[in-house]
C-alpha cells in the first residue's frame, strides 16, 4: 500500500480536487491511503475566527465562518452535482453549526485556550476530508471517510501535540487495514489527532505531511507521496532564482536539513517516521502529475556537485549573550538554554566563545521577555532582520576547502555567524536579510552552473 498526502493547494478548489481524483484513480491498484490538508488558507481563516471569538468579537467570528461555509458549499456543489450535493449538504451543515456554536461559546467566555484553538483549527481537515471522500465516491473510486482522531493518538500538548506511536500504530492497523483489504480508499484529514481520552489535538502547522509519514510508517507503506503545487525539491527557491532546477533524488538527512532551514516544500518532521522504516518519500506536483518529482531515500547516489541545494530562512533575530564574569564557570550554557526553554523559543544556530554565546531564533514577540530573563545572567543584545543561508550536500564530508570556496564568493558580504561541523552535510551562515537575493544568486551561479544529470533535472 502507499500513502498519498495532498496539500492545501491540491484540495483548494473544484479543479484541484478533480485533479486529485484522477491521480488517486491511477494509483488504485496500489491500495492508497489519502491524507488531505485543509483547503488553502482555510486554517488561517479558522484561527482568525477563533482569535476574534476569544476577544469577544462574536460578530466577526461568525462572519468569517459564513464565508468559509459558502466556500465549502460551493466547492462541494460543483463537484457532486445537485442530487448528490442535496444529500451531502446537511452533513456539512451539521459541522458548521457545531463550529458556530463553539465560536459563540468562546466569545461568551472571552478566552481562547490552546485546547479550544485546536478544536477550531481541526475543522479545516475534517471538512476537506469529507468533501474529498464524497468526490472520489462520486467519480467511481470506492472510498471511506476515516476520522483521524480515531487513528492518530497524541499527548495533550495542544497546538504542538506529539504522536504516541504504539497506540497510533495499533489504531491505524485496526481502522485502515480492513478498508484496504476491501479495496476501499481511506481518506483522512492530516494535522489532527486526539488524546487517549478523545480530546482533539493538532500536531502543529504543516503537520499534514507529518500525519502522512506517521500513517505510512504505521502501516509499513511502500512509499509516501507528498502532493503539492511544485515539481519537487529545487536547488533553491525559484522565486529568488528562476533558473533553479529540480532535484531528482536526495537523502533523508539532506531533505531534513533543507526543510528545517526554510525549504517550504516539506514539513521538517515529515521524514522522521519514514527514516525509521526506510520508506522512500516522493515530493510530487498535483498540477503536473507526469513529472517524476523528487525522491527522498535513506541514501542518495554520489553527486558530482558540492551541494544539492541552498535554503534560506528569513525573519531571524540574533541574540548575543556576553558574561565576562562567568569566565570558566560551569553551568553558564545550561542556564542560557533553560531560559530559552522557559520562553519556548527554539534555537537554530549557535556560536560560542569562552565568555559569550550568539544564537539565532525566529523573530517573535517572546524575545523581549527572553532578553530580560537572560539579562539576569549576562549582558544581552538582540538584532532582528537577519537571515540564515544553508548550503546542503553530502559531499561536504569529504571535500577540503569548501568553506573557502563559499566565502570567497562572498568576500564583500557582511557575515554575522558561521556554523559548520554540527552537521556533516550543511554549511550555515547568517547575513542581513536584505542581502539574501544577491547572496543566493551568486552562490547558485557559482555552484550550480553545471549539474550532475543523475541527480538534477
Amino acid at each position: 500500500m502507499i500513502v498519498m498526502k495532498f496539500g492545501g493547494t491540491s484540495v483548494g478548489d473544484t479543479a484541484a480536487i478533480l485533479r486529485l481524483v484522477d491521480i488517486v484513480k491511477q494509483r488504485q491498484p496500489e491500495k492508497p491511503v489519502v491524507v488531505v490538508s485543509a483547503m488553502s488558507k482555510a486554517t488561517d481563516q479558522l484561527l482568525a475566527m477563533a482569535k476574534a471569538a476569544g476577544e469577544g468579537d462574536r460578530k466577526t467570528a461568525l462572519k468569517l465562518s459564513r464565508t468559509l461555509r459558502e466556500r465549502h458549499y460551493n466547492t462541494a456543489g460543483e463537484l457532486l452535482g445537485t442530487a448528490l450535493f442535496t444529500q451531502f449538504h446537511g452533513d456539512l451543515g451539521i459541522d458548521f453549526e457545531a463550529l458556530d456554536e463553539l465560536l459563540r461559546g468562546i466569545a461568551a467566555v472571552g478566552e481562547l485556550t490552546p485546547r479550544t484553538t485546536d478544536h477550531v483549527a481541526a475543522y479545516g481537515e475534517m471538512l476537506s476530508s469529507k468533501i474529498v471522500t464524497a468526490a472520489l465516491s462520486a467519480h467511481g473510486v470506492p472510498s471511506t471517510l476515516v476520522d483521524s482522531r480515531d487513528c492518530i493518538v497524541t499527548d495533550s500538548a495542544h497546538m504542538r501535540a506529539a504522536p504516541l506511536f504504539t497506540e497510533t500504530n495499533e489504531r491505524l492497523t485496526k481502522n485502515l487495514q480492513p478498508l484496504l483489504d476491501k479495496s476501499s480508499v481511506p481518506v483522512m484529514g492530516g494535522f489532527i489527532g486526539a488524546t487517549k481520552t478523545g480530546v482533539t489535538t493538532t500536531i502543529g502547522r504543516g503537520g499534514s505531511d507529518y500525519s502522512a509519514a506517521i500513517v505510512g510508517a504505521g502501516l509499513n507503506a511502500e512509499r509516501i507521496e507528498i502532493w503539492t503545487d511544485v515539481d519537487g525539491m529545487m536547488t533553491t527557491d525559484p522565486n529568488l532564482i528562476p533558473e533553479a532546477r529540480r532535484i531528482k533524488v536526495i537523502s533523508f538527512d539532506e531533505a531534513a536539513e533543507l526543510a528545517y532551514f526554510g525549504a517550504k516544500v516539506l514539513h521538517p518532521a515529515t521524514v522522521l517516521p519514514a527514516i525509521q522504516k526506510n520508506i522512500p518519500v516522493y515530493v510530487l506536483n498535483s498540477r503536473n502529475a507526469a513529472c517524476e518529482g523528487t525522491r527522498i531515500a535513506a541514501r542518495a547516489p554520489h553527486c558530482k556537485n558540492f551541494f544539492k541545494a541552498i535554503a534560506v530562512k528569513k525573519r531571524i533575530t540574533i541574540v548575543d549573550v556576553a558574561a565576562p564574569r562567568m569566565l570558566l564557570a560551569h553551568g553558564f550554557l545550561r542556564a542560557i538554554f533553560e531560559a530559552f526553554d522557559r520562553h519556548q523559543v527554539p534555537v537554530d544556530v549557535v556560536s560560542t566563545s569562552e565568555v559569550s554565546v550568539s544564537l539565532t531564533v525566529d523573530s517573535n514577540e517572546a524575545i523581549p521577555a527572553l532578553a530580560a530573563d537572560l539579562a539576569k545572567l549576562a549582558d544581552v543584545k538582540y538584532e532582528g532582520r537577519k537571515a540564515i543561508v544553508c548550503l546542503v550536500g553530502e559531499n561536504l564530508r569529504e571535500t577540503p576547502g569548501i568553506a573557502a570556496r563559499v566565502f570567497g564568493e562572498l568576500s564583500d558580504v557582511k557575515i554575522r555567524m558561521i556554523s559548520q561541523g554540527a552537521s556533516e552535510i550543511n554549511l550555515t551562515f547568517v547575513i542581513e536579510e536584505d542581502a539574501v537575493p544577491g547572496v543566493v544568486q551568486r552562490l547558485h551561479k557559482a555552484f550550480f552552473s553545471e549539474l550532475d544529470s543523475a541527480v538534477f533535472a
